[in-house]
């Protein structure tokens, strides 16, 4: 460990759409904020090739350049933006207290306040051909990407509320949708089912999973297989969506921070504030609901707000007792 240790007033943990918003507004509050990025610069956005429904860009940008300035935007007003993995954290539980973090195993920080914008990992099926083509019409989001697929045919995997909801989205602007379900039934609500069953473009198969998915450059088609009798069946798709789930990224802050059971953090009310005082979570690591670039930089500026006046509540409280 370093002997000197670093003292910040607003530590963010994380970029992406949530992390820069929220550097932007608390470098503008002259919080002078220290962003550590993570493994994944700008996080899910740089995986997409083409953002078309965040707002500001009539034309469209892409997921890469689109955070690109966003990082850009944020060092204007004076983020630091630095490269590093937040690798363990000891939260103060009193307010006012002091929040000690360590990056990359080895440097010592220590932060006034800390916003969490780590962010979720979409769960693929780790096939080989999936990865490959990811952005190249696969996808682990319909409702962000579902609308480059309008009039064509397309296949989602996954048996949830969510998958259920996509595919219903996507049977809304898509010639043709076909739902894998690796199982013999659906874990989706009744409600969800029958909207499923009930929507006459989107065909069901049971107990099915991807082989493969065919294409060298972009999806051409799919290679299903029935897990029950081995039968393959190849479909011309052009879109293939991963519905099966999120992970956040919230691994290092368990037992200090309140969660689901599922990992994401609880906040309190319509704040972004966390069980502990001075730290907040904004984007995907606290929003399994929405998980949208524009939803994640709104709570990037309400974290920023809740962070500013926390320590104008502190700075207060200490003149009281001065």
């Amino acid at each position: 460990m370093s002997d000197t240790i670093e003292r910040i007033k607003c530590l963010i943990v994380g970029s992406g759409p949530a992390g820069y918003t929220a550097a932007i507004y608390a470098s503008r509050a002259d919080l002078k904020p220290v962003m550590y990025t993570g493994m994944e610069p700008g996080g899910q956005l740089t995986t997409t090739t083409e953002v078309d429904n965040f707002p500001g860009y009539p034309e469209g940008i892409d997921g890469p350049t689109m955070m690109v300035q966003l990082q850009q935007q944020a060092e204007r007003f004076g983020t630091e933006v630095r490269i590093g993995m937040v690798t363990a954290v000891k939260f103060s539980t009193e307010a006012g207290g002091i929040h000690k973090v360590t990056v990359d195993n080895a440097k010592e920080i220590e932060a006034e306040t800390v916003i969490i914008s780590t962010g979720a990992t979409a769960k693929y099926l780790g096939l080989p051909s999936e990865q490959r083509l990811r952005g190249g019409g696969v996808s682990a989001c319909a409702v962000c990407d579902g609308f480059f697929y309008k009039g064509q045919d397309v296949a989602i995997v996954g048996a949830g509320d969510t998958a259920a909801e996509e595919a219903t989205y996507l049977a809304n602007i898509c010639s043709s949708v076909t739902m894998l379900v690796r199982k013999d039934y659906m874990r989706a609500s009744k409600a969800m089912q029958h909207r499923v069953n009930n929507t006459p473009n989107l065909t069901v198969k049971y107990n099915t999973e991807v082989d493969e998915v065919l294409g060298d450059q972009v999806v051409e088609g799919l290679r299903m297989v029935n897990n029950q009798t081995g039968e393959k069946e190849d479909i011309s798709i052009t879109g293939l969506f991963i519905a099966i789930g999120h992970k956040p990224n919230t691994e290092i802050f368990k037992g200090q921070i309140t969660m689901d059971e599922t990992g994401y953090i609880i906040t309190e009310g319509k704040s972004t504030k966390t069980n502990i005082p001075g730290v907040f979570a904004s984007g995907d690591v606290q929003d399994k609901e929405y998980r949208q670039a524009i939803t994640a930089a709104g709570t990037g500026c309400m974290a920023a707000l809740d962070a500013e006046r926390y320590l104008a509540t502190i700075e207060t409280s200490e003149e009281i007792s001065a």
